[in-house]
């Protein structure tokens, strides 16, 4: 059985890591980072696998800005 509110509390937390990432906290890619691992999990469950192209893509351009940023000066 799919919960129908899965994605969108998904969404949120992806959304919310973003905010706090443009807020200048390098904490905020991790938590983007650590979404889509739930990403993957909801797409296998949901058997929509196109979610984890997405989730992999995401998950390397989260990773690398968590990385520039706390490398930055």
């Amino acid at each position: 059985m799919t919960v129908w509110w899965w994605s969108w509390l998904l969404t949120a937390v992806g959304v919310f890591g973003l905010y706090a990432a443009g807020s200048k906290k390098s904490w905020g890619w991790l938590v983007g980072l650590g979404a889509q691992f739930l990403w993957i999990a909801y797409a296998l469950h949901t058997e929509q696998y196109g979610f984890l192209v997405s989730a992999l893509c995401y998950g390397a351009v989260y990773s690398r800005n968590f990385w520039a940023w706390r490398s930055a000066p």
